[in-house]
């Protein structure tokens, strides 16, 4: 716990030397009028929280914000597929045209900024994608140790004319192992290492957008560095990567300025 607060603190520290997440560090010779923007909240999230700053931030400097409550919200986890989930998205786009918006960011954070990249991958002619602390990695070691008999154990009862059967399914956020309801095509959508919540392989189908990726130094997520899913979606020249001093749940508030300024530059 207190090597915990130590980090906070320095993050802290770091923050405010660098300016990470100051209003002054963002230009101000242009607002953000006409571009509309799709934030989504991460897993067990909501659409205020951790991402309320950034949402305010965004509409301080004019854009239209669109956060909707996502299927893996803390009060509907996991009750759509993944690629349900980009119908809301695209919900959410349509709401934010008809308000005016002539164009479209999605910006994620955590299992969003998964399907911030899933989204763009399947949806051409977005202005920009965002990813913040990006999580959720079915392909990877951890979860794959984590979700093995799990999905061996869903596409049996696909197979045999259960998949719409709620059940008991192992999941894991930030470490930390946890259980959750799901029916078995709901989970295999969201946690086959080889499905369509795959980050490198959704990355490497975007066309190129200009494309933010940021982790915080004291989140795993950096520790994967640039090839891992930044790389493969990065063909576009304004495309940027950013570590920069915070804490998972912290990055959205933290980066805030450093977003704003970067889509003003677009």
């Amino acid at each position: 716990m207190r090597a915990s607060i130590i980090v906070m603190r320095l993050c802290a520290l770091l923050a405010a030397a660098l300016g990470a997440g100051a209003p002054d560090a963002v230009a101000q010779s242009q607002n953000l009028t006409g571009l509309g923007v799709v934030l989504l909240h991460g897993k067990g999230g909501t659409p205020t929280s951790m991402i309320e700053g950034l949402n305010e931030s965004l509409r301080n400097e004019g854009a239209l914000v669109d956060a909707p409550e996502l299927p893996w919200s803390a009060r509907r986890i996991y009750d759509a597929t993944y690629e349900q989930a980009m119908t809301e998205i695209d919900a959410a786009v349509e709401r934010l045209k008809q308000a005016g918006a002539k164009n479209i960011a999605v910006i994620g954070h955590s299992l969003g900024a998964n399907a911030a990249i899933g989204y763009a991958a399947r949806r051409p002619g977005l202005h920009a994608v965002v990813a913040l602390a990006p999580g959720h990695l079915p392909e990877a070691w951890a979860l794959r140790i984590r979700t093995k008999s799990a999905i061996a154990r869903a596409k049996q009862l696909i197979a045999a004319g259960h998949g719409d059967v709620p059940t008991s399914f192992p999941d894991l956020a930030q470490g930390i192992p946890f259980s959750i309801k799901a029916t078995p095509v709901v989970y295999l959508s969201m946690f086959d290492p080889e499905g369509p919540a795959v980050m490198p392989k959704n990355a490497a189908a975007m066309e190129p957008v200009p494309f933010m990726w940021v982790a915080g130094v004291a989140d795993p997520i950096v520790f994967h560095g640039k090839d891992y899913a930044f790389a493969p979606g990065a063909k576009n020249p304004k495309s940027k990567y950013m570590v920069i001093p915070s804490m998972h749940l912290s990055t959205p508030f933290q980066a805030r300025g450093a977003i704003i300024k970067w889509l003003k530059g677009l």
